[in-house]
This record gives C-alpha cells, sequence and structure tokens, in this order.
C-alpha cells in the first residue's frame, strides 16, 4: 500500500496485521481521487473510520488544507499514527480516537464546514453506515456541511446503501471488484 500522487507520491503505509483492517486498495484510491481532484486544493477533509489514514493522508497529498481522522481500533490507531509520523505529517490534521460519532458530534457543535466526508465503516457493520449517514443528512448537521459538499461511502459491491439519508441523495454508485463507492450531495 503506497500514496498514489501528490507530495508524499509513492511512499509506503503500513497496515496492522490480520484482516481486521480492510485498507481501501490503491487502485480504488486512484479512482476515487481522479473523482475527487478538483474538490481537494484547500479542502476540508473527513475520513470516518480512518483505518490506517490511507485515504485522509492521500488527501493531504494532494492538497487538502485540514483532514480529520477518527479511528478507535488500536492496532489500526497505531498504523495510522505510524503513518502519519514516518511522512513527517505533524500539522494540517486531527485524529479523534474515540470513534466517529464523537468527531461528528465536536464538528456539529463548532460548525467546521466539511468539504468532503469519506466512510469506510467495516463492510458488515450496516448499523454504521445507516447512523453515520442518517446523521450527516440530518438537520443537526447541516452546518457541518459546506454548500456543495460530497459525501463518499465505500462499502461492498454486493451491499446496497439507500439512495436517501435525510437531506442526502445519491448522486453517482460506482463498482469496482468487490468494492463500490457510493456520492452523495446534501439537499439545499
Amino acid at each position: 500500500m503506497r500514496v498514489i500522487a501528490g507530495t508524499y507520491r509513492s511512499r509506503r503505509l503500513v497496515a496492522p496485521r490480520g484482516d481486521s483492517t480492510r485498507p481501501t486498495s490503491d487502485r480504488l484510491r486512484e479512482t476515487l481521487f481522479n473523482i475527487l481532484a478538483p474538490r481537494l486544493p484547500g479542502a476540508r477533509f473527513a475520513d470516518l473510520y480512518a483505518g490506517t489514514g490511507a485515504v485522509g493522508i492521500e488527501a493531504l497529498s494532494r492538497g487538502a488544507a485540514h483532514v480529520w481522522f477518527a479511528e478507535k481500533a488500536a492496532p489500526a490507531l497505531a498504523a495510522l499514527r505510524a503513518n502519519l509520523s514516518e511522512l513527517g505529517i505533524t500539522a494540517s490534521h486531527t485524529v479523534e480516537t474515540r470513534g466517529v460519532a464523537a468527531l461528528l458530534d465536536n464538528l456539529a457543535r463548532a460548525a467546521a464546514p466539511l468539504d468532503v466526508v469519506y466512510l469506510d465503516p467495516p463492510w458488515e457493520a450496516d448499523r454504521e453506515y445507516a447512523a453515520t449517514l442518517d446523521f450527516l443528512g440530518s438537520a443537526r448537521a447541516s452546518a457541518m456541511l459546506a454548500p456543495n459538499a460530497l459525501i463518499v461511502a465505500e462499502h461492498a459491491s454486493r451491499t446496497a446503501l439507500a439512495d436517501r439519508y435525510g437531506r442526502l441523495s445519491r448522486s453517482r454508485n460506482l463498482i469496482q471488484g468487490d468494492a463500490a463507492l457510493s456520492f452523495y450531495t446534501a439537499a439545499e
């Protein structure tokens, strides 16, 4: 696993041993970031269920102004911190170790407008997808999403996410092998 492009291009990233963390493949990350490229310079980006941090680190590498990482699993958190340290990334990021709900609650209270939110919970965690997308589509979360914010959910291609979650409406679905990306935007 490596950083695809930008400042940290071709730098290797570590992942915990075993299958408890499923990093986003290089190929899928490349596809994702080809789509996100125009949105990244100066973007405020959230990497939810961050695992190794590969997606958020890729966003920083390609010009995001700040990335919020949410991860509470100890092995994944250790890999995330090791990756940030190895790359010398000491600023422009926040790591929330209490998990996604804590980060979203803090961001909603701070009304910190996010340009891109990426979520990749364990694929079998249906309730995590629904809870996170429902929150992001709620009136409470509207202050934390910038106008034209994009929410991207990575999930198993065999798993069908809903077309709507509150104010969020799916605008695109991309399937690549056994993985899929669902893109959501918030209605005004």
